[in-house]
């Protein structure tokens, strides 16, 4: 399977309960599974309401769903550029290596490129292999000086009280 027979589009308001079901996979791929919290309302009201701060792109291969990505734009004070964070990128077991993920990242690449971007960064699990050999083909480059922290639930509900 070649990636010119691969398409990708950007998600609209009816592609949530895709999303939410490539959401589902990839949470069970990540072993947590449990942590997704979200439904279709949500998915569309944080992907696809007017003010929306992220955008989701479609994978398809033969008029066939077969993959997403969900990105967003950050900002780096240190380049003062805006750069592009990849939330997820997924391709169903059944279409890894049809060169869907590639031109999932590449799609999302060429909108950094085009709009001026100094970065287009993700995280990945420390012990996802394939995907980490993946990235690192594709000439990314690890950032192990940094280590993520992260406030939510409960604990940002208290900090942001005072607590």
């Amino acid at each position: 399977m070649s990636a010119a027979e691969v398409q990708i589009r950007p998600a609209i308001a009816d592609d949530a309960g895709l999303i939410l079901h490539f959401i589902r996979e990839l949470a069970i791929y990540e072993k947590a599974e449990s942590s997704v919290q979200t439904d279709e309302a949500g998915i569309r009201a944080s992907l696809f309401a007017a003010d929306a701060k992220a955008q989701a792109l479609i994978c398809e291969r033969g008029g066939q769903a077969i993959g997403y990505a969900v990105f967003f734009y950050n900002y780096s004070t240190w380049l003062g550029r805006n750069g592009i964070y990849l939330e997820d990128l997924y391709v169903s077991p059944e279409a890894r290596g049809s060169g869907a993920g590639k031109a999932l990242l590449q799609h999302i690449a060429r909108l950094a490129v085009e709009q001026g971007c100094g970065r287009f960064e993700w995280s990945v699990l420390d012990w996802n292999t394939p995907a980490i050999d993946f990235y690192k083909a594709a000439g990314a480059v690890a950032q192990d000086e940094w280590t993520v922290y992260r406030l939510q639930g409960e604990a940002l509900q208290k900090f942001a009280k005072g607590g």
